[in-house]
């Protein structure tokens, strides 16, 4: 485990000490578990990228045109 140094607006801090304070865990697993969610929403956009360039349109439109046309289950409507 590292440790950083991080300098951050007073009023930043406040509202991440409240929120920490609210889920009742530290600043630093507050931004800690912030940092994760981060770096997880960028390695799916990766992820989706790489996929993307592996595929080509007709490949796409045979595996939509297998998913087969029935309404949404109740639960699932808008």
């Amino acid at each position: 485990m590292s440790t950083l140094s991080l300098r951050l607006p007073d009023s930043l801090h406040e509202k991440i000490r409240e929120f920490a304070k609210a889920e009742g865990i530290s600043i630093n697993q507050f931004i800690a578990s912030a940092a994760v969610e981060k770096v997880s929403a960028f390695a799916t956009l990766d992820y989706l990228e790489v996929r993307a360039k592996r595929t080509d349109e007709p490949s796409f439109k045979d595996a939509i045109s297998a998913i087969p046309d029935i309404d949404a289950e109740k639960q699932d409507r808008l």
